[in-house]
């Protein structure tokens, strides 16, 4: 097996992005091909068909490999919530909530988990492609690092090096990467991508000449253009040029400080006649005809922002002039009449009033709910998902949302209330049938869904994006290293 290392000048260089595109192209040269990220920092997670937990982002990458998500692609996964610092998943399970002194001193033992991981993956792929995360070179945290140099390092791989030209200053974070790495772990490089151009490629003709004196022996492999229309998933949710999409009625996503699994919202992208904002302006939310309470990480804190805000009124006030409020994981159980959670295994402690728009009430367990299942509108199915802490129950009359499917058959999930509804469904905006459903409960005047359900259009998206890296990088240097 062969390890290909994903490395990027900072956050948000395109690692993710750049990972897929790759897995794509190998697996279309009929490589065996894996992802892999040893510990990823993100609250947009996954649960695989064995009920374990995982980024979102390594499914995805899964996804242009062809493969069924494992949880060994992330074996260890940091979902931040708020002053609780971080919740601790390994392997697709919970070890708890821990800030970062604590984390730092289980460093030994969870490279040992990442190693074993990496060993297992030797026999089964020909390829495998390692996202790193942020920088390689933060010399505070290089020590302790396990994420970029150290798993390249272990198989004896070989790296790329992804820089970031929209954010500028990108002779400065090639060339600076370069200076800080250890020259042993500079020979493993391959090269650097320059990735997000915007505008004429032309205008950019020759970044070597430029870098050469400053970073001797990194050679820059390509430039890569943006491509809005190649985004898949985004690796932390939803970015600043994605917070205001679309034109005509308007779908308001409240952005709660601990919102997680905002790739939700993904799927009304390519619908027209709708305007998908993230907002907490409540002048924006008052005049929103449907508005979406997603996912949280922190659920009680999340409410308790809402009401210093005074979004909670907002909310309330909103309903009641007919707008159709939907609530999500989190979302849901804000809705509700009441969440308790006294010794703060959710994120913050305490027992708050919900917005009292369900007749539900939530109790925060140590177990954690994580299922596959089946969701269903007007005769088609989809794959969806629930990933939270908390069970939910009735404490009035309400009809339940829908019928979802599991290994145990059918059973009735979530809840509707007249205009408002709540389910624990992650990936329930998937299907067109089902947005078409709420755009219409929503009165949404000149809505119409995408015809092609929001799976089918990622998994077209990834030979695409493979496509691209072709025409714009010189791959020569990977395929000499992999022998294709």
């Amino acid at each position: 097996m062969k390890a290909l290392g994903v490395l990027g000048t900072g956050s948000g260089a395109g690692k993710t992005w750049m990972t897929a595109a790759l897995c794509a192209w190998l697996r279309g040269q009929g490589v065996r091909v894996a992802p892999f990220k040893a510990q990823n920092m993100s609250n947009n997670a996954w649960v695989t068909p064995g009920g374990g937990e995982m980024a979102r982002a390594q499914a995805m990458q899964a996804e242009a490999c062809g493969l069924l998500p494992e949880v060994e692609m992330n074996p260890v996964l940091l979902k931040p919530s708020g002053g609780m610092g971080a919740q601790v998943i390994v392997l697709g399970h919970a070890e708890g909530h821990c800030g970062a002194p604590d984390y730092y001193r289980e460093t030994e033992r969870l490279w040992r988990v990442v190693a074993g991981t990496l060993e297992g993956w030797r026999p089964r792929c020909d390829v495998l492609v390692m996202e790193g995360a942020g920088s390689p070179v933060e010399l505070n945290l290089m020590a302790r690092d396990i994420a970029n140099l150290r798993p390249v390092r272990h198989l004896d791989g070989r790296w790329l090096l992804v820089g970031d030209i929209d954010r500028g200053g990108i002779f400065a974070q090639l060339a600076g990467t370069w200076a800080l790495l250890p020259e042993p772990d500079r020979a493993r490089g391959l090269g650097a991508i320059v990735n997000r151009f915007r505008g004429d490629v032309a205008l950019f003709p020759d970044p070597q000449t430029w870098l050469a004196p400053y970073a001797p022996g990194l050679r820059v492999l390509g430039t890569v253009p943006l491509r809005r229309d190649l985004q898949p998933e985004e690796e932390d949710g939803v970015s600043p040029a994605d917070q205001d999409r679309g034109q005509g009625d308007t779908l308001a996503w409240v952005r709660m400080p601990h919102a997680a699994n905002l790739t939700d919202c993904q799927p009304w992208w390519d619908d027209t006649g709708v305007r998908v904002r993230w907002t907490d302006d409540p002048d924006v939310l008052a005049r929103a005809r449907a508005i979406v309470l997603p996912g949280s990480k922190n659920s009680i804190a999340d409410l308790r922002w809402l009401r210093a805000r005074g979004l909670d009124r907002t909310i309330r006030d909103a309903a009641a002039r007919g707008a159709l409020v939907v609530g999500i994981c989190g979302g849901y159980q804000i809705l509700g009449e009441r969440l308790r959670d006294p010794a703060g295994v959710a994120g913050d402690a305490g027992e708050e009033a919900g917005l009292g728009l369900l007749p539900v009430a939530t109790d925060f367990l140590a177990a954690k709910t994580l299922r596959a299942t089946e969701a269903e509108c007007d005769g088609e199915r989809w794959s969806a998902y629930e990933i939270h802490m908390g069970e939910t129950t009735a404490t009035g009359p309400c009809e339940a949302l829908h019928q979802v499917w599991n290994d145990g058959g059918p059973r009735p999930e979530g809840s509707k209330c007249g205009r408002v509804w709540g389910t624990y469904l992650h990936g329930w905006f998937e299907s067109p049938r089902l947005r078409a459903r709420l755009a219409a409960a929503a009165g949404f005047s000149t809505y119409r869904p995408h015809p092609v359900p929001w799976a089918e259009q990622r998994r077209a998206l990834y030979a695409q994006m493979a496509a691209h890296v072709v025409a714009h990088v010189e791959l020569g240097p990977v395929r000499r290293y992999l022998g294709l």
